[in-house]
């Protein structure tokens, strides 16, 4: 009796079923896994026997009474993860599904978000961050275009001034100025390199060789040039404290500091000059202007994308200085007790014997120190071949943080500027009232197996605006995930 009673209890649930049709594919769902979770639609429809057909009708987009099918405009690729809930517990989402639009998919199903598996939980974080970087650069480009319109007289001039310095894309007289400053700078640094050639340079009153007076007032003209551009751009800055303490910034007040300052000890006299005091403080001065050279990283992306790649790589970078410093440590002791008993032993002690360890570990080999003893020799090659491991360990993670870094950075102004040319083309164009499109755009990079989409929503219901309007409704629409 128990086992026809249970054999009955399992036909009852069995007959229970609803059939759905997920986007042209027809599937058939039992009522006893659905209502596992009672509070998602799925679980609502198989009780739709009991509702009324306008209730019917707000669960799904349409109901084929005689057949008893409920039809839903949805991702039928989406709905397969998202039928592993009721088996398994957990949602994982698939390869290639935006999961962006997934979590739209799971909102409308009524399954909370805890469900998803962490690795896809992690998945998203990356493409909301990369939503919320697009959103910003596209934010960036309307403002940089055409300002703020209610802005006052003063703040359009300054906003125009700071696109005219700092945004060589906003125009072509910001693009020329941009040339300008790149010739500038190679120009200085190549005057900076000739001027210590002795053949061109002169002979002072007193005899000794000084810079060549053409070179300087060439180096003059550098320095005006890159004196009036950084006023410029620091009177056109909307954050002035934020301009002054940018690490791109001291560069360039680094590179035109020094030139004034032995300007000013100058104009004190040759008394003052005189001093030896002040003569290594000038020398030290100029030696500061090869900072100049570093202005080359505001106009080249990939000197930027180095520079990110450096950052995110602190820990690789940590962990090849503690080896080296290990191996140093190590191997010019090893070195120091095993040379220290030869007669003519160039290791006289442990720190002196560093400098062997440091260009021995990195395959330089000076051969300045070297050691004499059979010993010493193992050691030495034993220290050169841990050094190249040492070394070679981390350049994979660094590499591939550059390529990332690189190739996101690709993938972002790109979507950027198709996100421009989709609200571009909304604003020139009518639609019917209550419409509502959807752009999706992906940006994909590989990285060790790994790829991230993005997906960006254009709202069409809102009527035509200028960069104004553009930017408030980017505002709207990401406002949330920068907040994250």
């Amino acid at each position: 009796m128990d086992d026809h009673g249970s054999l009955i209890m399992r036909l009852t649930y069995c007959i229970s079923f609803i059939v759905v049709n997920i986007g042209g594919v027809k599937q058939v769902l039992y009522g006893d896994v659905l209502n596992r979770y009672p509070d998602t639609r799925l679980a609502e429809l198989v009780d739709c026997s009991l509702k009324s057909s306008e209730e019917t009708s707000l669960l799904c987009d349409d109901y084929d009474p005689d057949t008893g099918e409920f039809y839903f405009d949805r991702d039928p690729e989406a709905f397969k993860c998202i039928i592993e809930m009721y088996y398994y517990g957990e949602i994982h989402m698939k390869k290639g599904i935006c999961p962006i639009c997934f979590m739209k998919e799971m909102e409308f199903w009524k399954i909370d978000s805890d469900f998803l598996d962490e690795c896809c939980k992690s998945h998203l974080k990356e493409v909301e961050d990369e939503l919320a970087e697009i959103a910003e650069k596209v934010k960036t480009i309307l403002v940089d275009r055409e300002g703020d319109p209610s802005a006052g007289g003063w703040q359009r001039f300054q906003m125009c001034l700071w696109r005219l310095m700092e945004k060589p894309e906003s125009s072509l007289p910001a693009h020329i100025i941009a040339i300008a400053s790149f010739i500038f700078i190679l120009v200085s640094s190549v005057v900076m390199c000739i001027g210590t050639i002795p053949e061109l340079q002169v002979e002072d009153s007193e005899g000794k060789l000084t810079d060549n007076p053409t070179l300087e007032v060439i180096e003059t003209v550098c320095i005006g040039w890159f004196t009036i551009e950084y006023i410029l751009r620091l009177i056109s800055s909307p954050n002035k404290i934020k301009f002054v303490l940018s690490f791109m910034n001291i560069i360039d007040f680094m590179a035109i500091m020094p030139f004034f300052v032995v300007l000013i000890l100058t104009s004190f006299g040759a008394g003052v000059m005189e001093l030896a005091n002040v003569q290594q403080a000038v020398q030290a001065l100029r030696i500061m202007r090869i900072a100049r050279i570093f202005k080359l990283a505001r106009h080249s992306s990939g000197l930027q994308t180095l520079t990110s790649a450096l950052k995110s790589s602190f820990k690789e970078l940590g962990l090849l200085l503690m080896y080296m410093g290990v191996g140093v440590f190590l191997f010019s002791a090893l070195g120091y007790t095993m040379e220290q008993n030869h007669p003519d032993t160039l290791f006289t002690s442990i720190p002196q014997s560093f400098w062997w360890a440091v260009i021995t570990m990195t395959t330089v080999g000076y051969g300045d120190v070297y050691p004499k003893t059979t010993l010493g020799r193992c050691n030495a090659a034993i220290s050169f071949l841990c050094g190249v491991i040492a070394i070679a360990l981390p350049i994979h993670p660094i590499i591939n943080n550059f390529v990332m870094f690189y190739n996101k950075q690709q993938v972002l102004e790109t979507a950027a500027k198709h996100e421009i040319e989709l609200m571009a083309l909304r604003s020139g164009k009518k639609d019917r009232p209550g419409t509502h499109k959807h752009f999706c755009l992906a940006g994909v990079w590989d990285n060790t197996a790994r790829s991230c989409h993005s997906d960006i929503h254009l709202l069409t219901e809102e009527p035509q605006g200028s960069s104004r309007h553009l930017t408030h409704s980017l505002e709207a629409r990401f406002g949330n995930m920068s907040n994250d």
